[in-house]
């Protein structure tokens, strides 16, 4: 049976996906408005009138008014100028960047506030013109109107220079590039799921296969482990996140062991599987890849024709291979503690990575030289880094890239030049 607890990973995924939510962050805070209002009531419990100024009722619900009838004016421009900056950046960048854009904590942070204090100043408005406090409860609320205009302000200005670039390329790809960053230290620092790397497949082992179409976002290794332990088997993953799974194709496999009797609830253990339309930055580094590519091959097309984005956009790729390559910190090996020793995991290929990253690119920029400088020049400076599988994956696009050239690239002397950067990956030089 699956058991009933949540492993950390399994909540930490459903927490991710309530922050990409538009609406979480608005709640809570008019939840909190509510309270904050009640809350001030507390105040005339306490003998406040000799040691609080005497507020008057009028210039309280005066504030009180202007503020309930200027949020929901401030709300509403904020809605339609995120809705603008989400719609520029799927537009001029990748739809596939959407996510991460409306997870922006700023203007959600800024929409939040400006909700909070409209629903705030209704509730506050509603509470005085009903006497609902007393002399120590007025000073509450009226100080507490001037704090949440005082956050007001400062929030609108903080929001207005961050919605001037939310939409902007180099905002796009900044938060792409951070996303695959932070999914790649995680497989850095759990390169098989806190599993046990994969050996060689058995033939025979049995294969659990999926009742869904649609791409792996999470694993739960800690729940496979559970039921493996029961069983007493072990298990082979087939299905990393951001696999693209239909019914009949292997989510895992199940090795019997002796000391077990193999008996598996296969529903059970797809429910670890968490199976959705698309797939997510969390916990697939490829994901990222393919998204900068996108982008990158998306300003070459003729209606864009931007290459300076694309080259860009190669810078990018070999910031994140380089911090790919770059060896493990002993502080981040010791942090591999919480270990799953049923559940067998294959690594990331080198290979696969260096596809996601370059194939498109060196395919749409064949025909322009500065593009295809730009990346004979990357995957040399990668194919320099102490990293064989690396070498070999990067050696094998600067070829690859210099075949599309040689039959794109019109001009002969622009051919010459980018013959001569990739020279690194001839036989001879390589050698």
């Amino acid at each position: 049976m699956m058991p009933t607890f949540l492993s950390a990973e399994r909540i930490l995924f459903v927490l991710r996906r309530f922050r990409e939510r538009l609406w979480v962050k608005p709640l809570i805070m008019c939840l909190l408005s509510i309270a904050t209002v009640l809350s001030a009531r507390i105040a005339d419990s306490y003998e406040l009138e000799k040691l609080v100024p005497g507020i008057s009722i009028d210039s309280v619900e005066s504030l009180l008014a202007v503020m309930a009838s200027s949020m929901l004016v401030i709300a509403t421009f904020a809605v339609g100028s995120m809705v603008s900056a989400y719609a520029s950046a799927s537009n001029t960048a990748t739809p596939r960047a959407f996510r991460l854009v409306v997870a922006d904590d700023v203007s959600q942070n800024a929409l939040s506030t400006f909700i909070g204090a409209f629903i705030f100043s209704i509730v506050a408005l509603t509470a005085v013109k009903n006497d609902f406090f007393a002399v120590g409860g007025r000073f509450s609320i009226f100080v507490l109107t001037l704090m949440v205009l005082g956050t007001v302000v400062f929030t609108f200005v903080r929001w207005v220079d961050s919605i001037a670039r939310l939409g902007r390329m180099e905002t796009a790809i900044a938060k792409v590039e951070s996303a695959t960053a932070n999914a790649m230290r995680a497989r850095k620092r759990a390169p098989h799921l806190h599993g046990e790397p994969c050996t060689a497949l058995d033939t025979d082992a049995d294969a659990i296969f999926s009742d869904t179409v649609g791409y792996v976002q999470q694993v739960d290794v800690a729940a496979l482990q559970a039921c493996a332990k029961k069983a007493g088997t072990r298990l082979v993953l087939a299905a990393l996140p951001g696999t693209f799974v239909a019914p009949g194709q292997a989510l895992l496999h199940v090795r019997h062991t002796a000391d077990g009797d193999g008996d598996v609830d296969p529903a059970a253990l797809r429910k670890a599987f968490v199976i959705g339309h698309e797939r997510l930055f969390d916990d697939d580094p490829r994901f990222g890849l393919i998204v900068l590519s996108e982008i990158g091959t998306r300003a070459l097309s003729p209606g864009i024709n931007d290459p300076g984005t694309a080259i860009a956009t190669i810078g990018t790729l070999v910031r994140l291979m380089v911090l790919w390559s770059e060896p493990l910190a002993e502080a981040a090996e010791s942090a591999e503690h919480a270990h799953h020793d049923r559940i067998e995991v294959p690594p990331l290929s080198v290979d696969d990575m260096f596809d996601d990253a370059f194939t498109a690119i060196g395919r749409d920029g064949a025909a322009m030289v500065d593009v295809s400088l730009r990346l004979q020049k990357a995957l040399d400076a990668l194919a320099r880094l102490q990293e064989p599988g690396m070498h070999a994956a990067a050696t094998r696009h600067a070829r690859m890239a210099l075949a599309r050239c040689e039959h794109a690239m019109p001009l002969a002397r622009d051919l010459a030049q980018v013959r001569e950067a990739a020279r690194f990956s001839t036989p001879a030089t390589s050698a």
